[in-house]
């Protein structure tokens, strides 16, 4: 298994699901997190768990919907780190599936700020510190939405077809420095966001979080030299 001792990697939606088991994993393995999420006692759980496994965490309750605080972050880092290794842009909001009509105005802009309109935020705010890396590494996490153009699943898949065109495009703007960046698909898992996506499906032969922690500890591996990449899960 890869060691990702000595790297720091911030991991996005980090109090719960995929985010959550990526997180403990990587700290696990060497690296130092830096938790984002809204919700602070799923990151307080996340901390303790890190913690007992003697593992580094550091906790950022944020909404990602604060461009502001998003740059205030950047600024952070460098004064404390100087770079930044990994980045996992996990965060995400499902909104409701309804057809596009029914979609109200106000909730689509909102999953397009946290989906979207953040990841935009985020890569300015840490260009610079994934620049300075010897191996910066991001990592988008998508949905097979985004390109299936699925019916009613109006804003959710916009957001992640937007979000698929802004990785590649940085993947091409920076394919002659250290930095790669690929986009992670990991299809149906066990998780609250599923469940609400997909009510009364039977959540036992779905894989759990943890079971995408091979292929993401890959991607955010200093080894992994591919860029502009789509990888997807298979059980």
């Amino acid at each position: 298994m890869t060691d990702h001792s000595g790297r720091t990697i911030l991991v996005t939606g980090a109090s719960r699901g995929i985010g959550y088991a990526t997180a403990k994993q990587l700290a696990a393995h060497g690296a130092h997190v830096i938790a984002i999420a809204r919700t602070q006692g799923g990151l307080e759980d996340l901390d303790d768990d890190v913690k007992s496994a003697g593992g580094q965490c550091t906790l950022v309750p944020m909404d990602l919907k604060d461009g502001d605080a998003i740059d205030r972050l950047g600024k952070a880092l460098h004064e404390r780190f100087g770079k930044l290794d990994g980045l996992l842009l996990n965060a995400a909001q499902l909104g409701s599936i309804t057809p596009l009509p029914h979609i109200k105005p106000a909730d689509f802009d909102s999953i397009l700020s946290v989906n979207l309109t953040a990841n935009y935020r985020l890569i300015r705010a840490l260009d610079p510190l994934l620049r300075a890396s010897e191996a910066g590494r991001v990592v988008a996490v998508t949905s097979s939405v985004a390109q299936s153009h699925k019916a009613y699943w109006g804003t959710y898949a916009i957001s992640k077809a937007g979000l698929e065109a802004l990785a590649n495009i940085y993947a091409e703007e920076t394919e002659i420095t250290n930095v790669r960046v690929n986009i992670y698909d990991p299809g149906g898992t066990r998780t609250a966001m599923r469940a609400k996506a997909v009510p009364g499906e039977d959540a036992s032969v779905l894989p759990n979080p943890v079971d995408h922690w091979e292929n993401l500890s890959k991607l955010l591996s200093a080894e992994f030299d591919q860029t502009g990449t789509l990888t997807k899960f298979k059980a």
